[in-house]
């Protein structure tokens, strides 16, 4: 159940900023990836919603350069996989995950956490210039964390160490960042300011094109125009957010009866019971 984009933005002359085309990943046997097509345009904020098995991780790993394509195209910014080298484009994508937090020293400062993400190294042992001091600084107060610049990694709370990151990320100048439930681990309280923030992030006029992965409905926010629903490795719908963000394709999505709710431009899902099951 595909849904094509009539937005504006893809009747565009723009070139795309991502275009996914019959992806297929194959490995011993197993379809990981199977028919993929997926194109995001300059101007458009995109969320992949999908449950636990649905394909989200090994599309990252694909448009990354991590995981190699066994039949299908992409191109990354106006590249295509095989005529460029994907690690100096991949320096051109920004990534925030739950795996990247793991990885930190706990006495390294944010300052030089964000200014590491110039040279996308973890626990970087070069000298930071007085240049790019002064640029972390910057994205360190864009991402609302400038009075952390001395703080260590170990005292900064989950939410902090995410908006950190970000501005890790934001260090390379990236066309593209990469959200992957960068909400895993964060209290309720922790998840909505951070939501909030990425609300205003979206909404920066030099913001970059952003993908959020999730499981979780709630964590779309209004900035997010795009969803792509993915289900055993192929897409279930693509497309404008109201039009793929109903009960029917969320219910085919994760294998269940949903009930959606919206209000003020955010969504909440409930599980119904199973036809003829007693709770």
């Amino acid at each position: 159940m595909s849904h094509p984009d009539k937005s504006p933005s893809r009747q565009s002359a723009a070139a795309p900023v991502l275009a996914i085309s019959q992806l297929r990943i194959e490995r011993s046997g197993t379809v990981i990836l199977d028919g993929v097509n997926w194109r995001v345009e300059p101007g458009q904020h995109w969320v992949i919603l999908g449950g636990n098995g649905s394909g989200k991780t090994s599309l990252l790993s694909a448009l990354t350069g991590y995981l190699m394509p066994t039949a299908g195209d992409i191109s990354l910014l106006g590249k295509t996989y095989g005529g460029f080298d994907w690690r100096e484009l991949r320096k051109r994508i920004g990534i925030v995950s739950s795996s990247v937090r793991q990885m930190m020293g706990d006495d390294e400062p944010a300052i030089e956490t964000v200014a590491s993400g110039k040279y996308a190294m973890i626990d970087f042992w070069g000298k930071i210039t007085r240049r790019e001091r002064a640029q972390a600084l910057k994205l360190l107060q864009q991402v609302e964390c400038g009075h952390l610049a001395e703080r260590p990694w170990r005292v900064l709370s989950q939410g902090e160490r995410q908006r950190v990151l970000i501005g890790r990320a934001l260090m390379a100048r990236p066309r593209l960042l990469i959200l992957d439930e960068p909400c895993a681990g964060l209290d309720p309280a922790a998840r909505e300011q951070f939501l909030q923030f990425i609300q205003r992030l979206g909404h920066d006029k030099n913001a970059p094109t952003l993908v959020l992965v999730t499981h979780h409905v709630e964590e779309i926010m209004p900035v997010f125009s795009h969803v792509l629903t993915l289900k055993a490795g192929r897409v279930l719908a693509s497309g404008e957010k109201n039009g793929i963000l109903t009960a029917k394709h969320l219910s085919e999505t994760f294998g269940a009866r949903v009930t959606l709710r919206r209000k003020d431009g955010r969504y909440a899902m409930s599980i119904l019971p199973r036809r003829g099951v007693l709770i």
